[in-house]
This record gives structure tokens, C-alpha cells and sequence, in this order.
């Protein structure tokens, strides 16, 4: 008996948490090929779509076995940066130093809700916002933010010619280098979220979750720059 405890205890991450985090990536997903055309060309609707997700996760969690139980949760969490995004990008996009600020509109709840059987979609919302933090900052200290009212509001022949020459700067050696770091704080910070996810207990999943929404975020900005560069009319930034 011992030692089966001891094996349970050794488990990396608890059953289930694997479909978290698949569902946790696919949610980081779904605003770049979803929401980013939506928004364009309806923000109001987008942004009611939010309160859809809210109350569709909210129903779940309440009604649905234990595994639905923890998607309704990511859906909670899910709904308020799909809300805040939608926001800003219906109707703020020109200006960059609003874009944080209006993505933690609902930090204090999350916050909160990290105690309650709320915790795995605070977790993916806080992990989110986290993820947004690292690459605003990245863009500012680059000298590309400077450039981002103008790419939003140009239009489509001129926005390619901005996102290449924004891509470009990233390129510059200082630049370059202050990306690279940004990179790797975010992987050691993945890797920290991992290895408290193999912990048994009540946040191994969040964890887990975390994890999983910043190496996507990560992986999402990659391509973003790399479309910026080699293909700037696909890169779905304006």
C-alpha cells in the first residue's frame, strides 16, 4: 500500500490535465484565427460573444460531470480576455499603452477567484495576461510599439510595408538580444509551472494550464514575426 502511494505521488500531472492543456492551447488559438477577422468587422458582436462564453462556461461548470466541469472553468476565464480583446480591438487599437490595462480589467477577480473552484480559469486568465505583459514590453523596448497605431490604422498595401519594417527592427542586434531574454524568461517560467504541475494537489492542473497558455502565447508571437517578415500580408495583425 505504501508503496502504490508512492507511486500516485510520483504522477507528473493529474488525470485529466492533459485535455486541460490541449483545450487550454486551443483557447490561446482561437482569437488569432477567430476573433481577429470578427472583430474587425463587427466589434459589438464580438464582444457580446464574450458574455456568451461567460455564461456557457458558468452552465457547464455547474451542470456537467467533473471533466466538463474543469472546461467550464476555462471557458470562464476564456471569456474575459475574449471580452477585454475585443474591446480593445473594436475600439482602442490605436493606442498601445491602453492595451494592458484594459486586458486586466478583471485581475482583481481572478485574483480572487484562485481560491475558489474558479481556479483553473483564473489561472488561464492571469497566465494570459501574463503572456500579453511579456509582449507589449518586448514591443516597447524593441521601438516597435511606435509603429503599431500606424500599422492599425493604414491601410492594407500600406499596413505590409509597416509590419516588414517593424519586423525588421526586431532583427537589429539590441533588439534581437532583449527578445532572446524576453524568450527565455518566459521558457523558465514555463518550466517553474511544470514542475510545480507534477506536485500533487488542488493547483497541480493550474499549473499545468499556465504552463501551457505561455508556451503558446510564445509560440504564437514567433509566428507573428516571422509573417511580418516573410509574409506581412498573412500575419493577421491588422
Amino acid at each position: 500500500m505504501r508503496n502504490q502511494a508512492l507511486a500516485d505521488q510520483a504522477q507528473p500531472i493529474p488525470w485529466g490535465a492533459s485535455s486541460l492543456q490541449f483545450w487550454a492551447c486551443a483557447l490561446v488559438l482561437l482569437p488569432v484565427f477567430v476573433q481577429a477577422p470578427w472583430v474587425r468587422a463587427q466589434p459589438f458582436s464580438a464582444c457580446l460573444f464574450g458574455l456568451v462564453l461567460l455564461a456557457v462556461g458558468a452552465i457547464t461548470h455547474w451542470l456537467a460531470p467533473p471533466r466538463g466541469q474543469e472546461l467550464g472553468a476555462l471557458l470562464v476565464g476564456f471569456s474575459g480576455s475574449w471580452f477585454a480583446g475585443s474591446l480593445f480591438w473594436g475600439w482602442l487599437a490605436t493606442h498601445p499603452l491602453l492595451h494592458l490595462p484594459v486586458e486586466a480589467f478583471a485581475l482583481p477577480l481572478a485574483l480572487t477567484g484562485l481560491g475558489t473552484r474558479w481556479r483553473l480559469g483564473c489561472a488561464f486568465y492571469l497566465a494570459s495576461l501574463l503572456g500579453t505583459a511579456f509582449t507589449d514590453l518586448a514591443m516597447a523596448v524593441t521601438g516597435v510599439m511606435s509603429l503599431w497605431p500606424s500599422v492599425v490604422a493604414a491601410a492594407p498595401a500600406e499596413a505590409t510595408g509597416l509590419l516588414q519594417e517593424a519586423g525588421t527592427r526586431v532583427l537589429h542586434p539590441l533588439a534581437l538580444l532583449q527578445v532572446s531574454v524576453a524568450a527565455g524568461v518566459i521558457l523558465r517560467i514555463v518550466s517553474h509551472f511544470r514542475s510545480q504541475s507534477t506536485r500533487p494537489g488542488p493547483y497541480s492542473a493550474c499549473w499545468a494550464v499556465a504552463a501551457s497558455v505561455l508556451l503558446t502565447t510564445l509560440l504564437i508571437d514567433g509566428l507573428f514575426l516571422s509573417l511580418s517578415l516573410l509574409a506581412p500580408e498573412l500575419s493577421g495583425l491588422v
